[in-house]
Parts: structure tokens; sequence; C-alpha cells
């Protein structure tokens, strides 16, 4: 006969068995459904990330004056380079890169005694040529006063007459080759040609100096007023006038605006780039504008307030033309091809193609495409990036 305690023992250990159980049972099923959680979680962060996010600008209309921002390059009011027109060694030099000098200065000196000789003999083939011409007109004025005693013959008195002459022409002949070895002489010293500084010295003491061969000993600049040149797209040229004043802002100075003003233009457009090259003049009395400067030039034009604008990068450069990316209701990419106006640098006008309501992306990705979804950061206002 069973003993009724271990019975109730054995109910004991069932249950406890079948807590057990139950309690691996739902550890394991919350186990699946956390992954399951996990999974569908880390599935729509993933859908989440490849959407890409992009910034949108709202097209502008041009109002007041508009900021065309150009690149220049500044020359020199003049610009010299110096060469030799006699041939020596260079006895010495006087001023080096970045002396300010005088018209007329003394550069350098070149030590030319060949030339010195030739100067020499010159002189003395003058004086030769002097005699010459003396004797032989004394000589012929002589055979004419014998013309009426006649002991002498025409000929005769023709022939010294003649001869008289010829040696008259052979003196004027040796007294021009003597004033050009002069000449010569005095291209020695190597002189400023006008007021500025020397921008480069090419030469040093005992170098050889030969006229033939082109070499530059020196370079000087007129740096009291500065010429800019730009390139000014064909759109623009018309809104040019003579005396309208620009900005120029150099990158070694860039809280600082130099004034210059347009001084006149080449009145035709280069066929290959359709710019027209102007001139602009900007005065320098403080000299901190240097010759070969590159620098931002900035022009005031009017605005078209009829044309829409928008920053030059939101331009999508395809194979069949230009487009902007613009975000549609539901966030999705539509790609418009535009017709471009004038462009001002960072800001470009669109002639057609674009609504002023139109989401339009700013910096969009090479890969952007018809159709894609797409996340919209923030708002730009006035088409400004």
């Amino acid at each position: 006969m069973t003993n009724p305690s271990h019975k109730a023992k054995g109910r004991k250990l069932r249950l406890v068995g079948a807590s057990v159980l139950v309690l691996a049972v739902a550890v394991a099923v919350s186990g699946i459904a956390s992954r399951a959680h996990n999974k569908t979680e880390l599935a729509h962060q993933t859908t989440d990330l490849a959407i890409p996010t992009v910034a949108v600008v709202s097209p502008r209309t041009g109002e007041g004056v508009q900021d065309m921002v150009l690149p220049g390059t500044i020359d020199a009011y003049y610009e010299a380079s110096i060469h030799a027109r006699v041939g020596g060694y260079l006895k010495d030099w006087r001023q080096d890169i970045g002396a300010h000098v005088k018209a007329g200065q003394l550069l350098a000196e070149i030590d030319a005694p060949e030339l010195d000789q030739e100067l020499v003999r010159a002189r003395a083939d003058y004086a030769t040529a002097q005699a010459n011409a003396a004797l032989a007109a004394l000589t012929a004025r002589r055979w004419q006063a014998l013309q009426g005693t006649e002991s002498v013959s025409q000929q005769s008195i023709d022939e010294h007459s003649a001869e008289a002459e010829a040696k008259k022409a052979a003196a004027f002949a040796a007294k021009a080759n003597l004033d050009r070895l002069q000449a010569l002489i005095g291209f020695k010293r190597i002189v400023a040609p006008f007021a500025g500084v020397v921008t480069a010295r090419k030469t040093d003491i005992g170098d050889l100096i030969t006229p033939a061969s082109g070499q530059e000993l020196f370079s000087v600049a007129d740096t009291h007023e500065m010429r800019i040149y730009v390139h000014v797209p064909q759109a623009m040229s018309a809104m040019l006038t003579p005396g309208m004043t620009v900005l120029v802002r150099l990158p070694q100075y860039p809280h600082r605006d130099f004034k210059a003003h347009l001084d006149t233009t080449s009145n035709a457009v280069d066929r290959a780039s359709r710019s027209l090259l102007v001139e602009l003049l900007a005065p320098n009395a403080d000299g901190l504008l240097w010759p070969g400067t590159y620098g931002e030039v900035h022009f005031r034009l009017p605005a078209d307030k009829n044309v829409l604008q928008v920053p030059s990068s939101a331009l999508l450069f395809r194979r069949h033309g230009t487009e902007l990316a613009v975000v549609d209701a539901h966030d999705r990419i539509h790609l418009k091809p535009v017709e471009l106006g004038r462009d001002f640098g960072t800001i470009i006008e669109i002639r057609s193609g674009l609504s002023a309501s139109d989401r339009v992306v700013d910096n969009p990705s090479d890969s952007i495409a018809e159709g894609d979804q797409v996340r919209v950061a923030a708002a730009k206002q006035d088409g400004r990036s």
C-alpha cells in the first residue's frame, strides 16, 4: 500500500518540473520575440539610412543690383624688360629687386673694351676723312682758278671737283660712324626707362653680355597705377559702362576692398571664350597692388526682376544638358532641364524650366536620379546656399 507522504512528494516534484518547463518556454519565446523585434527595428533603420538627406533652396527673383564676381589679373601701368645694346662683361650693378628708381637712374654698367677701341679708330678715321676732304677741296679750287688760262682741260677740273665732293661725303660717313659708336658707348650704362620699381635682376658681375642672345638684364615696372584685365562673358558686356566703379579683392588682403574704374574694353568678343576683355585702372599709392597678382573683381550690375536665380552649386551638368534636381510634394526627385542666363559667380539666372515654388536641391550628388526618395533637411531662402 502506497504511503500518502510519498504521493504528496511526487505531486510536488511534478509541479516543480512543470513550472520549470513553463519558465523555459517563456524565456525562449521572449528571446525569439526580442530578436524578431530587433531585426525589424534594424530593417527600419537600414531603410531610413538608405534615404539620402538633401538641403533645398527656394528660387528668388533679382532685386536691386547683383554682384558679378570674375577673376582678374593685375599688371603694372608700364612694364619694361631691359636688354643690352652692346656686348661685353657686366662691370657692376647698382639696383636690386624691389628698389624704387627714377627715370634715367643707373642700374648697371657694361665693360666693353672692343667697343672702346672701335670708338678710338672711328675718331681717327673721321680725322683722316676731314683732312682728305679739306685737301681735295683746296685742290679743286686751284684747278678751277686755272680754268680761264686754258692751261688745263675742263675734264681735269671736273674730275678734281668730283673728287672733292667724294672726299666730303666720306667725311660725312666717318662722322656718322663716329656718332653711332658714341651712342653705343652710352648704352654701356643700363638706366631705368621710367620711374618705378625693379621687379627682376637676371645678371651678375662678370656675366658675358651678348645683345644677339636677347638676354633680359632687368625688369622695371611703373606701379603708381595698376591695370587690371578681366574677361567678361558676352551676356554681361552690354551692362558695362566706361568709368563705372568696381571692387577688387586679393587673397592676401581678405578684409580689404580696392577700388578701380573701367577704363576701356577691347570692343571685340573673343571667339574661343565668347568673352570681352576689359581693362580697369586702380590707384596704387600705397604699393599694395603688385604686378602679376590674381584678384576677384566685383561688378555691381542691375538685376533682372523677371528672372529666377539659384546658387550655381545647384546645377547638374548631364550629357543631354543642364538640369536642376527638384523635390516634389512626396519628397521624390524630379529632374528639370533648364536654360541658363547670366552667371554672377555664386548665383546664376534660370531663363526657363523652373518655377518660383520649386524646392531646388543644393549641392546634389552626381548619382541623384529621377524618382529618388529623399529626406529634406531644411529649406534655405532667397536662393542662397
